[in-house]
Formats: structure tokens, sequence, C-alpha cells
């Protein structure tokens, strides 16, 4: 049985329908990414999975359990950890105390504090930087942070979105070497990427979105050879 099981799914801003009936599933341990051009519905779904918007239709079932109706809050609860686009982090407190906020679920001083040097060996340089303010980060180390946050609440599974936008290139490897990191310890992800290439290279299954719906589906690998996404978005003729 998948970890998530998305059947259906719609979803609507006003009388406009973002997502049109998409259906796809994520199994544990696996990175599965959309890719898709701006608008697609890509960021509208994962909003809906992490409760922040509410579905027109379709079924979303989590852990075997049906989450379509919960609260954002309980979402979390239940194991599903969203690092958002533009990464929202709280640039007026420190880097640890951003983390600390990705735990307030938690009750187990301990846990929490071994997941924070846990974030700071993944990320080393907010290690080095801890009782920084977050505001004072670049953009790349804002995003490693927006990740450890996430993780501070130890998600079954963690919703990336856009990890790698606006970053350098450097930066950009840096955010895609932890993903790859990430999935090795077993962590199950669910990626939404602009970067199809290296999104398709490290995923297991990828879907690409087009105006709301799932044009394609296939491995990371079926899908970076297929010569329509390769035309579409590799930048290849």
């Amino acid at each position: 049985m998948p970890l998530l099981e998305v059947e259906d799914l719609r979803v609507a801003y006003g009388k406009i329908e973002a997502v049109k009936g998409i259906s796809f599933t994520v199994e544990a341990g696996q990175v599965v990414t959309l890719i898709g051009t701006n608008g697609a519905g890509k960021t509208t779904t994962l909003r809906t999975l992490s409760g922040l918007l509410k579905p027109l239709a379709g079924k979303i079932t989590f852990d075997g359990e049906v989450i379509n109706d919960i609260g954002a809050h309980k979402i979390v609860a239940k194991g599903i950890a969203h690092s958002p686009e533009g990464r929202r982090i709280f640039p007026r407190l420190t880097i640890t105390e951003n983390l600390q906020l990705g735990a307030f679920l938690r009750k187990d001083a301990a846990g929490i504090q071994e997941d924070i040097e846990r974030a700071y060996t993944l990320f080393p340089i907010l290690g080095e930087r801890r009782s920084q303010a977050a505001g004072t980060l670049s953009g790349g180390e804002q995003q490693m942070l927006a990740m450890g946050r996430a993780l501070m609440s130890r998600p079954k599974l963690l919703m990336l979105d856009e990890p790698s936008m606006g970053l350098s290139p450097i930066m950009m490897q840096k955010i895609m070497e932890t993903i790859t990191e990430l999935k090795s310890q077993g962590t199950t992800i669910l990626l939404v990427e602009q970067n199809a290439q290296a999104a398709l290279s490290l995923a297991d299954h990828g879907h690409v979105m087009e105006i709301g719906t799932i044009a394609l589906s296939g491995t990371g690998q079926e899908l970076m050879h297929d010569e329509s996404v390769r035309k579409a978005y590799l930048g290849e003729d």
C-alpha cells in the first residue's frame, strides 16, 4: 500500500480550477517529482496535501487514512512536512529558534536537540551560524534552513516546493546532494522542482503536469529520455 495516494484530486481558486482531477502515488522511501511550467498546478497540489487548501473533489489517503478534511496542523502531526516555495523562514529569529519551531508539536526535548544536531550535520553552515538571525543568511542557506526546519517534525513524507529556485548553481547542487542524502537515509520525498533535469535525475518516479492535469508519468530515467520532455523541459531541440 502506498504511503500517499492521491485520487482524482480537483482544486479550485474561486471559479478557476487549478488542479483538474490528478491521480498519483508515493511509495515509502521513494523520491517522486512533479515537474511542469509555472501555473501547471504543482504548488497548488502540495498546498492541498498539507491542508492549506481544501480540495473540490477527490481523495487523499496518507498512511492508510483519508486526510481530505483535517486541518494543516493535524496533517503535520500525521507525518507530512512541507518546505514551501519562497522558504518562509522567520528572519528575526535565530537559526536554532527556526529549527525549534519545526518541532512545535513535539514534547521530547532530548529528541528535538538530537534532530537540531542532525540538521547541523546535514547543513554544517547552519551549525556554524546557529545563533545568527535567519534573515542574515543567503538564499541558499535559507533554503537549507527551511528544509532543516521541515525535518524537525520527523516526517514520514517531506514535501519540497522549488528548493533550488533562485539559487546559484553551486548552492543548487548542494541542495540536490542533500535530497540524495535524505533519500539514502530512507526519507520519502515529494519534490516540486523547476529544474527538471536535476529533479528527474534523482527521482524514482516523475509526473509532468500541464495546466492542472498529469500529461505524462514514468520513472525519472524514462522521463529524462522521453523526447517530448527533453524538448519542453530540458531545453533540447
